[in-house]
């Protein structure tokens, strides 16, 4: 495998991208690997090449990411893959049938900058967070900028913080899974090429976490809309969850600044191995004025459990794109999820489950609401049960209420059903609040207003219920019903 530097480097061959700034000369070249011409021929995209240099500049620049020499191996497994798929990935458009319902053209015209060292001004995030009792991360930037874990918060044997801290006798162990997901598309590869460190969580065989690991997420450094400067963070997370083992997971996006302009692209990768179980929370208030485009891979082997709660309000535009794959019988996967456009904004969910072995069961719940007439929802759903996932049961129901003229919601249920042998359902409903509902409210002398905010707060109560620790489910629910 060629190094990111060498990818990139043989980029100036390409035919069209003279005019691009050539790579610096020093930059270290193998001949191990050679692009193919054909590969070369098919990337016509000069703005994801200027893109590309960008971010392995900023690595380059970041004191705190390690130079290519001492680089641990996993993370130069992740940058040198993602940099030769961004070869041939040109920026998507809605000609692109995964972004037909999503323009990105918001990030694409701007002068979008990679976030390279850690600002001194994010002592101020530190000094303003609120407590929690979860043993906890603040990632600010993509940058570990606090971890706070007390000395009962995790069992034995637990590991929780940067890959470059592994004990030596887990090394091995978690780096045979890391790097060795499906490819995503082109924001997974910017991140893989552009995260500056990889934070670990490990859980040993047999061993159960009953506090949540918390993930706090900021961006420390934000850009300029009227310069269009949009400084971009690549966080990124591995998680190994080993035979019997359970855990908690909390992630939490946060903008600090109402009307910062900034990018977040982060990833977060989950192997549940053999009877395990992940309970995943993912709540998203960024800035209405930024983007947040996340990728979550899971892999599940047999008798496992993963299990996704997700709020997500914040964002101009935030798309999540989950994928879940089943590597074993008696499998089961839950996806809860509630997106709400309060304002200009695009809120997209792209999942995709892979059943593969017998007695599989999924079930997916997605709703969502669209209360600006200028706001958009999009889901695309696809539940695939392969030829040898007999007796799968799989369900799929989203619903969504539109509370205002020319408000959108696009919905794209997909079930893929090859197996004979199965109980599978989806079902998509898209309305305004039922007049018999109000009617019932009004009758009992319950003005229209605030029957109207009973049931939507109601709607989307439904999804926040499922987060399993208290605190985070009442920090959801007293967000959405102060954008209420």
């Amino acid at each position: 495998m060629a190094s990111a530097a060498t990818v990139l480097g043989r980029l100036s061959l390409i035919p069209n991208l003279s005019s691009k700034p050539k790579l610096k000369s020093n930059r270290r070249t193998t001949s191990s690997t050679t692009v193919s011409v054909r590969a070369q021929a098919s990337f016509s995209d000069p703005f994801v090449l200027q893109l590309a240099e960008s971010l392995e500049d900023s690595l380059s620049a970041s004191p705190s990411s390690s130079s290519s020499s001492t680089l641990s191996l996993p993370l130069q497994r992740i940058r040198d893959s993602s940099a030769e798929t961004l070869l041939s990935t040109p920026w998507p458009s809605r000609k692109d049938e995964p972004f037909r319902f999503t323009d990105t053209s918001f990030i694409r015209y701007s002068q979008i900058e990679p976030v390279s060292t850690q600002q001194q001004r994010n002592s101020s995030i530190l000094d303003n967070l609120t407590e929690t009792q979860f043993p906890n991360a603040v990632i600010i930037d993509g940058f570990v900028s606090n971890l706070t874990i007390g000395p009962s918060d995790l069992p034995d044997g637990v590991y929780f913080g940067s890959f470059s801290g592994l004990p030596d006798d887990l090394t091995n162990r978690v780096s045979e899974f890391i790097g060795n997901f499906d490819s995503g598309d082109l924001f997974w590869s910017i991140n893989g090429m552009g995260a500056p460190d990889l934070i670990v969580i490990y859980v040993p065989e047999g061993c159960k976490v009953e506090n949540s690991i918390h993930l706090r997420y900021f961006s420390g450094e934000t850009g300029d809309r009227e310069s269009k400067r949009l400084p971009v963070s690549n966080p990124r997370v591995f998680v190994l969850v080993e035979e019997g083992g359970e855990i908690g997971i909390v992630e939490e996006f946060v903008g600090k600044d109402e009307e910062g302009f900034y990018w977040t692209n982060p990833v977060l990768e989950v192997v549940v191995q053999k009877n395990a179980k992940v309970k995943h929370s993912y709540l998203q208030r960024e800035s209405m004025a930024s983007a947040h485009i996340k990728w979550t891979f899971v892999r599940q082997e047999a008798e496992s459990e993963y299990e996704l709660v997700e709020v997500s309000t914040g964002g101009k535009l935030g798309r999540h794109n989950v994928h879940v794959q089943q590597l074993g019988p008696d499998t089961l996967t839950e996806l809860t999820t509630f997106h709400m456009c309060v304002n200009e904004q695009t809120l997209d969910l792209h999942s995709r489950i892979v059943l593969d072995h017998p007695r599989g069961s999924s079930r997916q719940l997605h709703k969502c609401i669209v209360a600006h007439s200028s706001g958009q929802a999009v889901f695309d759903g696809n539940v695939r049960v392969n030829k040898y996932a007999q007796q799968t049961n799989a369900g799929q129901l989203t619903r969504s209420l539109l509370l205002k003229p020319r408000a959108t919601v696009n919905i794209k249920p997909n079930l893929q059903i090859i197996a004979d042998d199965v109980k599978c359902s989806h079902g998509a409903a898209i309305s305004d609040l039922e007049e018999d509902q109000l009617f019932y409210f009004q009758a009992r002398g319950i003005d229209l207003e605030t029957a109207r905010r009973a049931l939507i707060s109601s709607f989307g109560s439904e999804v926040i219920e499922k987060f399993p620790n208290r605190v985070i489910r009442d920090q959801a629910r007293n967000h959405v019903k102060g954008l209420l």
